[in-house]
């Protein structure tokens, strides 16, 4: 079944839009989930709840065209939440790990509606600069902050050696770093 005819399902309302989802992409779904959380459980759970949501979402949303992304987003937030939960007392070391790999490119952020515009002109920003890697870089990017994986998991993916995907993924963040200063944004 097509993501068109998966949508149409949802729109009608009928149940087996979700079966047909989980069919589709839940292994996937999965394998992000338990990416972040290093939990099968709690990974199952966050699959769950994204059925859940697409659910809720889908109308007035109809994400044709992008449909594993409208999915792979929802999995992704459910499933850091489900991080920041569990961790509230002790932080995760892959996410205090990642999260200082890029903070030293992207600029900090504030709570009001001045500090919201500039996420998103920052959004468009980074969309930007992935848009011009070469497909092999921008992957590997992505697998790493988009997706948590490890720079091992990474390297076994795409036949690299680690050094080569930590060099990557360093030269990567300097591009990004030096982009984001080109357009204003003080780091």
């Amino acid at each position: 079944m097509t993501d068109d005819e998966i949508i149409d399902l949802y729109l009608q309302r009928q149940d087996e839009a979700v079966a047909q989802t989980q069919a589709r992409y839940g292994a996937r779904l999965l394998a992000l989930a338990d990416g972040i959380l290093c939990d099968h459980a709690a990974a199952e759970e966050c699959e769950n709840d994204a059925y859940l949501q697409t659910w809720n979402a889908i109308p007035p949303h109809e994400p044709r065209g992008y449909f594993f992304a409208f999915l792979a987003r929802i999995t992704r937030h459910l499933a850091l939440d489900a991080c920041r939960r569990r961790g509230r007392a002790k932080r995760s070391a892959v996410q205090v790990e990642l999260t200082d790999e890029l903070a030293q490119c992207i600029p900090a952020r504030e709570g009001d509606a001045a500090a919201r515009l500039e996420r998103a002109e920052l959004t468009a920003c980074i969309e930007a600069f992935l848009r011009t890697l070469p497909e092999v870089q921008r992957n590997v990017f992505l697998r790493r902050y988009w997706y948590f994986d490890s720079v091992s998991a990474i390297a076994a993916r795409f036949s690299f050696t680690e050094s080569k995907v930590k060099s990557m993924l360093y030269r990567t963040r300097e591009r990004l770093r030096g982009q984001l200063r080109q357009e204003g944004y003080a780091i």
